[in-house]
């Protein structure tokens, strides 16, 4: 492609030139937005100094990967990214629910979050930990995305059965995906680190519950068992934990909703997100997404909506992404 670019910058004519990008046109990929729209700059430029600019602006996309140090985006070619999101609004009309993405517990979160939080966070075969891993989506989307993951809970039974279930998925990148029956408020991380033989994980991804909205298991420890203090408290914890273990200026995420009780509003995500910055964690973005669908509201909206009316409240359509950097 270089070769072809180079020949028509050594043409005579400016119409010869033009027959020449036209012809790149047709064979480059649409997706290569970057590339498309300098190429028709060039096209469409009155001088050959012009159209000299945008040919060497498409071979520096080609040739020269320039990115931020903690993903995969090459900055060179921005325009080609258009399937991650930049805003603080997540709107998604649906769930991904492709190969292991069953949706089959209770309280995991849609794939699309994790998979928007792993492009933008990290690069391929660097490290990820999950401290809540429920069912397994933080885990699936590691595979397909090139990542090696560590995912906790204290729940046994959900482990054993999203082990199983992540088999669906192939493992095309030849990533490390680990499962671990554990309660992450008492987990080293940085310990556990060493064991895998990890120098620092790169990225955190925390999804815990929101509170007591559901009970996820019997054990006392659970956070969904706890009162609200201890609840922030053992969240604080998991945060000052994974601190020791993250590598310097990465960043973890939190994926969590509010509650409401007899009445009253708790805004449980900005009382967990003052708890991690309180562990020196500098806020970096709050992103609102939308509940597409819960399983606690399907088929119900009416209903909710009257509820709605008769106690003077609105219903909740939506949780935070919190985006913290060490």
């Amino acid at each position: 492609m270089i070769e072809k670019i180079y020949s028509i910058m050594a043409m005579d004519s400016i119409e010869s030139m033009k027959k020449g990008i036209e012809e790149l046109l047709k064979i480059i990929p649409e997706e290569r937005k970057n590339i498309h729209d300098n190429l028709n700059k060039a096209y469409n430029s009155y001088t050959k100094e012009r159209m000299l600019y945008y040919l060497k602006r498409v071979i520096k996309d080609l040739s020269e990967e320039r990115t931020n140090r903690i993903n995969d985006i090459n900055l060179n070619r921005w325009k080609d990214y258009s399937e991650i999101i930049t805003d603080s609004l997540w709107i998604f009309p649906k769930r991904e629910s492709s190969g292991a993405h069953l949706a089959w517990y209770w309280g995991n979160f849609i794939p699309q979050i994790p998979h928007q939080l792993l492009l933008r966070y990290t690069k391929k075969n660097e490290w990820v930990i999950d401290p809540f891993v429920g069912s397994g989506t933080t885990l699936i989307e590691c595979l397909r995305l090139g990542r090696n993951g560590i995912g906790i809970d204290i729940n046994k039974n959900v482990i054993e059965k999203g082990k199983e279930i992540i088999k669906k998925e192939k493992n095309i990148f030849n990533v490390n995906i680990k499962f671990l029956h554990g309660d992450s408020t008492k987990i080293d991380f940085k310990e556990l680190a060493k064991k895998n033989k990890i120098d620092e994980f790169n990225f955190a991804i925390l999804h815990p519950p929101y509170h007591d909205i559901i009970k996820f298991s019997d054990d006392e420890n659970d956070l969904s068992n706890l009162t609200l203090e201890d609840y922030l408290l053992n969240l604080g914890k998991i945060a000052e934990n994974l601190r020791n273990a993250l590598e310097d200026n990465r960043f973890i995420a939190l994926v969590i909703g509010d509650k409401y009780y007899r009445g009253e509003w708790i805004p449980l995500g900005f009382y967990a997100m003052n708890e991690i910055m309180k562990r020196k964690f500098k806020l970096k973005s709050i992103v609102v997404k939308n509940f597409y669908q819960t399983r606690s509201k399907r088929n119900s909206e009416e209903l909710w909506r009257y509820r709605a009316l008769l106690g003077n409240y609105y219903v909740f359509k939506h949780e935070y992404i919190f985006i913290f950097k060490k």
